[in-house]
């Protein structure tokens, strides 16, 4: 198993002041049958708005959502460099090259960029930065056989007793040893166009093996699609409208059984 992050320098000036790190962070719910020692990274960040035992989670758009964490912790998932939050993130992550899922402009305050593929073998993230665990599942960007293998990662993000996975650029069923590595998903965020990314079919049996608590829909290529996805979704799950671009999440007011909740677009 090799780990590969890029770690850029941080322009924190008092680098000196370095935080402790928090062990709970890396005492996670996912259950990560591939585990490998995560990769501590100790750095001085100012506290969040956000209570602890939560998590807030805001939608930027497209395949991009901000993770916030109660230590102040800022990530942002398929990190484009044009569909941006409002804070520059600690840790971005990309899962596949395609021109609206990465960037390779890095601004200097990202401390951390994790891209979700490699040219030749298996890329593999397992990384803790004060109470945020961060760490991919490498999938095929296109079916084995039909194109690139490992081209494309599924990142999960662990904190607060939550386990968040983001399933962007998929196009394949996830094979049994994807599901078992995935562990125990609390929140999903799933790309839900239906055609470039994996099936309907694909999608909800994936989401009925994983069996999050939410599914937070995002990749919405029309309305045609969304509508859809929404047709089919509800014969499965309650499907509702957040008033909000952002919600907070709590693993102890999370739906008992698996829902649908659509967050207010940009």
């Amino acid at each position: 198993m090799t780990m590969v992050s890029t770690l850029r320098a941080f322009s924190i000036p008092a680098l000196a002041a370095v935080a402790t790190f928090v062990a709970s962070a890396a005492e996670a719910t996912c259950l990560r049958l591939a585990g490998a020692p995560p990769l501590l990274q100790r750095a001085a960040f100012s506290l969040a708005n956000v209570p602890a035992e939560q998590v807030r989670l805001t939608f930027v758009g497209h395949a991009s959502f901000e993770i916030e964490t109660a230590e102040g912790i800022r990530a942002v998932t398929d990190y484009n460099g044009y569909i941006r939050p409002a804070r520059n993130p600690h840790i971005v992550t990309m899962n596949n090259s395609h021109s609206t899922h990465f960037t390779d402009v890095i601004e200097p305050e990202i401390l951390l960029a994790l891209r979700g593929w490699k040219n030749d073998g298996v890329l593999r993230h397992n990384v803790v930065v004060k109470d945020l665990r961060v760490r991919n599942v490498p999938t095929n960007l296109y079916p084995i056989g039909g194109g690139l293998a490992h081209g494309n990662s599924i990142f999960v993000f662990e904190s607060a007793n939550l386990c968040i996975a983001h399933i962007s650029h998929v196009h394949h069923r996830l094979s049994d040893d994807q599901l078992l590595d995935l562990g125990l998903i609390d929140v999903a965020l799933v790309a839900v166009d239906g055609t470039v990314t994996m099936t309907y079919r694909e999608l909800f049996e994936a989401l009925d093996k994983i069996k999050p608590r939410l599914i937070v829909p995002m990749h919405m290529i029309s309305m045609n699609a969304v509508n859809h996805f929404v047709a089919l979704a509800q014969t499965l799950y309650p499907v509702k409208h957040h008033d909000s671009d952002t919600i907070m999440l709590d693993a102890r007011t999370l739906p008992l059984r698996p829902e649908v909740l659509f967050l207010k677009g940009r």
